[in-house]
């Protein structure tokens, strides 16, 4: 397979359009990109092969990729945005004599299309075909929009009484069109209406948008090579091959384990749910808490508040039950000893649920509850909280103001009994809307006993009598040099902190005691006095797990929901998970990424990212029980998750055009170049073309010349010199190609990434894009709008941080008069001028000189920027 040849004769005799008024300037800028872009098809402009010299030494290359877009819908202006980074530099090493390569693939793995496809189909299923949907009856709707309206008044009323009204309309009075998400409406949006319905089977969501794509991208003059393009999924028989091959290597190397792990998990899918698996929350993994368990004594106030509560009480003991605790959730349990009392929001709403494996009731809320049904209290022995996964009994249901004033026997505290108070800024979205208190280390805490003591007013308007508060003073339990031995007492005077309102200032009286406490901080107090906190955190949790005085619990780090709406927890499955994290592994990747001869992160601050991410990553669950993918070999119960199948793809391109070429993006056996068919693709083919030392397989129909010549294409094109992506994507896939390249080619360093670029998002006229704002630009609306160079020139402008860029459209349009006044002057002078007119020859005068270095010095310039991105 030869170069193919430069197309400058070609492009000698193309015209170039001169540019009238009006939209008229685009319009001949996007007929001259379409003639241009015709000739580079013709001319196979960016179809590179191997090229070696007469000594056969090989040509000096350079190849870049970009994570291949997720083909759910169309490319948009984000993806264009990252895009140009790549297209510009593999631009700019062809012109500097490389053989450049930019290859380009298509993503389909994972439960976003599942999900599309399934809520289309309920869709159709519920109300026809076009579907008649209730919002869009005029009675209807207005009775939906009452009963939102009504809904969201009772929920402000509520946290008005909690001091945390905020105003708001509803998601049907704030939303355009309908105001309700419906599958159908989106495809209509794409789609051609009477083509909707086959969008019910997720397969043709593949067959549809990828070579859309491919146009797209063509328009867009992206330069790609797309002999080597390819979807995901066991669609594409030669890639699903290729995949099989990559785990059951990780497997042998003992990468990939199987067990019980706690993921972030969709009750709804009944099953893990990744990033690539989210509408909300992408990045966030499981947060490790203790539960702390205080019991419940005897209310002895006789308020009459506290009577479902000492029914409770009574029918726990009549039934042998071991006892009701509340259980805050703490990141710290060292301070236990600490404790003064413990917070609920009056206006919470709380449960009282049954614990099977403790045979006791926890006081908590519901949501937390949920999440701790799905997770094991004994992992070894493979005991759960709850008898039956996912469900748990609730005994009794109470407002937080039921639960104010109740005794409470808190583990390690000094005090024998301690009180629940009222704290009206408890996130219920957080924890278990339970807080214990501790006023010496955490400055929340003081500041709301404080107010209760101070205000003797506001303790009454919740019946919280002076005996509550009033004995319970702050006990010093850690010592701070610098800070004292009471550090959140501290804090709040050197701030002037006087109200729970002060939120800032309580932010950063929390951050730094926090942050001190654990580094620098000693233990005053209990069995482990004069150790460090950071020594001792780990002992105290233990031992207070051990004496059956606090749980392991966990839920994930902020919100997470799943692509089919439902609020993820943390659970506790069986799963196939990749050993991020292991130490040898680790280290490796680190000394490859912290070395600036290896790797390059281009930006300092990028590479702090990518040294905390390998702190962060552990055990990833890399498989999941349906969805599209590609089946687990030794287990096809699971399907590999979407961003496990897309670590080391870029070595696929390598020989994709030999298994599949152009126009097969699918893998069609019939279309193969090579005529290679997928089941002679096993495992000593691909350990053969792709690892060093194994020989050419002899249990393959494939030529051992087509082997050998797939073979020297890998290793001609690898390493791969950059990858340009998002910089969302660092934490995850980024991140994990590092990961699995380390593994697959283990003995060879030399084959790892060289180079991530990373970039901000991009906004439109400094607003983020947003369908609701009308600012949403496809890619090819935006390049039917402005034209592809133009398009590429305010991209451009864009930015180039890990910052988020801001797509100007006054660029945009700037750029069609600057490229139309630079197309009118080249036919001026370059074309239609009188040429004997010009000078020749190879005097210069000093203007000449003059305009010649400036060139010279703006080349350089120009490397310089180019090779720093």
């Amino acid at each position: 397979m030869a170069p193919a040849a430069p197309p400058a004769a070609e492009m000698a005799n193309l015209s170039v359009s001169t540019a009238p008024k009006g939209t008229a300037k685009r319009d001949a800028l996007c007929a001259s990109e379409v003639e241009v872009q015709a000739m580079w098809e013709r001319e196979k402009a960016f179809e590179s092969n191997p090229c070696y010299d007469e000594d056969g030494n090989k040509k000096e290359k350079f190849i870049v990729t970009f994570p291949y877009p997720y083909s759910n819908g169309h490319l948009h202006l984000g993806h264009a945005f990252s895009l140009t980074k790549a297209v510009f530099r593999a631009q700019f090493e062809r012109n500097r004599g490389k053989n450049s390569l930019f290859p380009f693939a298509f993503h389909c793995t994972g439960m976003p299309i599942q999900a599309a496809a399934n809520k289309l189909k309920s869709e159709i299923e519920l109300y026809g075909v076009p579907p008649k949907f209730p919002e869009e009856d005029p009675e209807v709707r207005a009775q939906m929009e009452a009963e939102l309206a009504a809904a969201a008044k009772a929920k402000a009323d509520k946290q008005a009484a909690g001091g945390k009204a905020k105003g708001g309309k509803t998601k049907l009075i704030q939303k355009t069109g309908t105001g309700i998400v419906r599958q159908w409406n989106i495809l209509k949006r794409m789609v051609p209406e009477e083509e909707i319905p086959k969008f019910a089977d997720p397969i043709y969501w593949l067959m549809h948008f990828p070579p859309i794509g491919v146009d797209h991208m063509k328009r867009f003059g992206s330069g790609v090579d797309w002999r080597r393009a390819f979807i995901t999924t066991s669609v594409n028989g030669y890639y699903d091959a290729f995949i099989r091959w990559q785990f059951n290597v990780l497997k042998q190397k003992g990468k990939v384990l199987f067990g019980k792990r706690n993921n972030v998990y969709s009750l709804v899918d009944g099953q893990v749910c990744a990033d690539h698996d989210r509408s909300e929350g992408e990045g966030v993994g499981p947060q490790e808490y203790v539960l702390i368990k205080l019991k419940v004594l005897e209310p002895d106030h006789g308020q009459e508040r506290h009577g479902k509560m000492e029914k409770l009480l009574k029918r726990v003991e009549d039934e042998g039950k071991k006892g009701v605790y509340f259980v805050p959730a703490t990141l710290r349990p060292e301070t236990m000893y600490g404790q003064t009392n413990c917070f609920v929001l009056p206006t919470g709403e709380y449960g009282a649920y049954y614990v099977d494996a403790t045979d006791e009731v926890f006081i908590m809320s519901a949501r937390s509850a949920r999440g701790l049904s799905c997770q094991a209290y004994d992992a070894a022995n493979d005991v759960y909280f709850t008898k039956e996964f996912g469900k748990i009994e609730c005994l009794e249901t109470f407002t937080g103001d039921e639960l104010l004033g109740l005794p409470l026997k808190a583990p390690n505290a000094t005090y024998e009994k301690v009180y629940t108070l009222p704290l009206l800024t408890i996130s219920m979205g957080k924890g278990t809307g339970v807080v214990t208190s501790v006023p010496s280390d955490a400055p929340d805490d003081y500041v709301a006993l404080k107010a209760l003591k101070d205000k003797p007013d506001f303790a009454a308007k919740y019946d919280i009598t002076p005996d509550m508060v009033e004995p319970f003073d702050v006990v010093p339990i850690i010592s701070i040099e610098g800070y004292g031995d009471a550090s959140a007492v501290f804090m709040c005077e050197k701030l002037k902190i006087s109200s729970f309102n002060d939120k800032s200032k309580l932010a950063q009286a929390k951050d730094e005691t926090y942050l001190k406490g654990f580094t620098i901080g000693v233990m005053t107090y209990g069995p482990h006095a004069g150790k460090k906190v950071s020594e001792a955190k780990q002992l105290i949790r233990d031992e207070m797990i051990a004496a059956g005085q606090a749980h392991l619990y966990f839920e994930p780090e902020s919100k997470v929901v799943s692509r089919t709406n439902d609020e993820c927890v943390v659970a506790s499955t069986d799963q196939w998970y990749l050993a991020y994290g292991e130490d040898s592994w680790c280290s490796a990747v680190k000394k490859h990424v912290l070395d600036g001869e290896t790797f390059d992160a281009f930006h300092e601050s990028t590479l702090e990212k990518y040294e905390q991410s390998l702190n962060w990553l552990k055990e990833w669950a890399c498989t999941r029980q349906f969805g599209l993918g590609t089946n687990l070999p030794w287990d096809k119960e699971w399907v590999i998750e979407s961003l496990s199948d897309s670590t080391i793809y870029m070595s696929y391109y390598t020989i994709a055009h030999y298994l599949q070429g152009e126009n097969n993006l699918n893998g069609d056996e019939s279309l193969s170049p090579e005529n290679i068919k997928v089941n002679d693709l096993t495992d000593d083919v691909f350990n053969f073309i792709y690892r060093k030392g194994f020989p050419l397989p002899s249990n393959t129909a494939i030529p051992s010349e087509t082997l050998e010549k797939m073979k020297a294409e890998f290793r001609y094109w690898y390493p791969m010199d950059l990858r340009v992506s998002g910089k969302d994507l660092i934490p995850n896939h980024l991140t994990m190609a590092l990961y699995n390249h380390a593994a697959i080619w283990e003995d060879e360093p030399e084959l790892w990434p060289r180079g991530y670029y990373t970039n901000g998002f991009v906004m439109v006229d400094a607003e983020k894009m947003s369908k609701s704002k009308g600012n949403f630009l496809t890619l090819l609306e935006t390049i039917n709008m402005y034209s592809a160079d133009a398009t590429r020139f305010a991209c451009a402008d864009a930015g180039d941080s890990l910052d988020d860029a801001n797509f100007e459209r006054a660029t945009a349009n700037a750029a069609i008069v600057s490229l139309s006044n630079e197309s009118a002057w080249i036919k001026e002078n370059l074309i239609d001028a009188d040429k004997s007119a010009m000078r020749s020859g190879d005097d210069l005068n000093f203007m000449d000189k003059v305009f010649q270095n400036e060139t010279n010095r703006l080349v350089k310039a120009t490397e310089e920027s180019f090779e720093g991105m």
